[in-house]
């Protein structure tokens, strides 16, 4: 009895535990929650009409029923202006139809962010919608040889993002995607930098590549950049050597200037990106033009190391990977450093054939090679050097010189004139007496020949023209106009009859040799020529079918 009760008081205290604690577990979803920005009524037992119908929003968006919660959200923004949840009603519509996907969507739910961003600017949700608007062009990027529309847009929306919402905790994630959109878009620069060059199109590739590591100094291919920068400059250096139109203080001077410049792109390489893989490429290229070569300091040697650590490496397996993927690559962007947020002046190949043509231009004359952009003026007179063909002599421009005419030179100078020669009336090919009264007004010097010695027949004076005429000139009896040229009968002869057709033949199968010769045709009255006998044992005709078995010993 002592042992017995012991256990029925432990029975009945563990009883009474397990009520006490069902009745606090039970109770605990009826104690109200502390509220969040997202939802300032969360945990509260409200009976609201606006509420219910974004929690009912919200349950269909997770079902994957997006017209149903779009509807209810419509619904919720139409009825309840002045509701608490207007705000995040509007951003969940343009939620919902960037988790549907697809173009169409993506692009109504770029229309929705774009009006939060217009209602709400303030908010710290603002930037969240500008930062899905650059995810959406994020998502739809294509390959560097593809369309680079959607790849130019997400990196303007991310720019956006970071220059509007500085503060906002989303920048560091809106300046990585923005690392990886201008890996994307430095390496489309950089196929086409090297499309240029495998054509010996210097200006371009100098154009490109220049432009590439001014506006993208990020990009995981910046040394290979530089250095087709200064192999452009080299070549350029070759050509002039190349020249045999060109002295040989001036084209020392102009391999002198190129040279400067590709040694000044492979230094770079070795100072900036010290340890890029093809540093060693640059230092040879160097040595080889005969310059020394830089030493990076230690900042700059921490700045390189930390740049290529912090780019991923890629396996074999996803190397497979990319090659069935349709978006890009981007896991050779760095991590670390600032993007380019406003770009630099591009350059373009325009701009570097003025250059190329200063540069020329000042070689020729003797003095100092510009290091700026040349003149439109010089940039023909250096195109045309550089443009030169082995075997050409002269490398001055050529000049257009203005030519007075005879109204501002008085009629004594020379003048060039012009007449316009109609066909006369009842000629074949007589042009006209004289011009015209207007064209006589037009052109003074052309209708008097005393000033235009240029007039075949003209006379310059007097004694001339009385020397003409004596002679039997034609025109000098008319000092005022030209003598007609052409014979004085402009009768047209008789036009000849043709001549009469040969006798028609008719080559009839089986017609006589007589009808055939005579050219006769075989009328309704004549004989109708006898055809050959048909044998049905041989031939076949939609008329005489071809015997076939015992029909071929039946006579009838």
């Amino acid at each position: 009895m002592k042992r017995f009760l012991p256990l029925v008081a432990t029975a009945c205290l563990a009883a009474l535990l397990t009520q006490s604690a069902s009745a606090g577990l039970f109770n605990k979803s009826d104690q109200p929650q502390t509220p969040s920005p997202n939802d300032p009524l969360a945990g509260n037992k409200s009976k609201q009409p606006d509420k219910q119908l974004f929690d009912k929003a919200m349950t269909a968006m997770k079902k994957g029923r997006y017209d149903v919660a779009r509807l209810d959200l419509q619904t919720l923004l139409n009825t309840y202006p002045e509701s608490e949840y207007q705000m995040r009603a509007k951003l969940a519509v343009g939620d919902s139809w960037f988790r549907e996907g697809g173009t169409a969507a993506l692009a109504q739910a770029e229309a929705e962010y774009k009006d939060f961003i217009t209602f709400f600017p303030n908010q710290p949700e603002a930037a969240e919608a500008q930062m899905r608007v650059a995810d959406i062009y994020f998502m739809q990027m294509e390959k560097p040889d593809r369309d680079h529309t959607n790849a130019d847009r997400a990196e303007e929306e991310y720019r956006a993002m970071i220059q509007q919402f500085p503060d906002s905790p989303l920048v560091p994630r809106a300046k990585q995607r923005l690392r990886e959109v201008q890996e994307v878009l430095a390496d489309r620069q950089y196929e086409i930098g090297s499309f240029y060059s495998t054509h010996e199109n210097w200006p371009a590739t100098i154009a490109r590549l220049q432009s590439l590591s001014d506006r993208y100094p990020l990009y995981s291919h910046s040394d290979l950049t530089l250095i087709g920068l200064g192999d452009a400059y080299a070549a350029e250096a070759r050509y002039v050597q190349s020249l045999p139109s060109i002295s040989a203080p001036a084209k020392q001077e102009l391999i002198k200037a190129y040279d400067d410049r590709a040694a000044d792109a492979y230094g770079r390489v070795v100072t900036h990106y010290s340890m890029a893989p093809h540093v060693e490429d640059a230092r040879e290229r160097l040595i080889a033009l005969n310059r020394s070569v830089p030493e990076p300091s230690q900042a700059e040697l921490a700045e390189s190391e930390a740049q290529e650590q912090s780019r991923i490496g890629v396996s074999l397996k996803q190397r497979a990977m990319f090659l069935v993927k349709h978006g890009p690559t981007t896991v050779n962007a760095a991590r670390i450093g600032e993007p380019t947020l406003t770009d630099p002046a591009q350059v373009n190949a325009p701009t570097v054939n003025k250059e190329n043509s200063a540069m020329f231009n000042a070689a020729i004359a003797g003095s100092p090679v510009p290091a700026t952009t040349a003149t439109p003026a010089a940039t023909q007179a250096a195109a045309a050097a550089q443009n030169a063909q082995p075997g050409n002599e002269s490398t001055t421009p050529l000049q257009l010189e203005s030519v007075p005419s005879a109204n501002s030179s008085g009629g004594n100078g020379p003048a060039i004139g012009a007449s316009i020669v109609s066909q006369g009336e009842g000629s074949n090919s007589a042009p006209a007496a004289s011009q015209s009264g207007a064209d006589a007004n037009a052109n003074p010097a052309a209708s008097n020949p005393s000033t235009n010695p240029a007039v075949p027949g003209a006379a310059t004076d007097p004694g001339a023209a009385a020397a003409a005429a004596a002679a039997g000139v034609p025109g000098a009896q008319n000092p005022g106009g030209l003598a007609p040229v052409g014979p004085n009968n402009t009768t047209l002869p008789p036009v000849e009859k043709p001549a009469p057709a040969q006798a028609q033949t008719n080559d009839v199968h089986g017609a006589n040799t007589a009808q055939v010769q005579t050219g006769t045709n075989t009328g309704a009255g004549a004989k109708k020529p006898k055809e050959p006998k048909y044998n049905s044992s041989d031939e076949s005709s939609s008329k005489h079918k071809r015997k076939k078995g015992l029909d071929k010993i039946n006579p009838f």
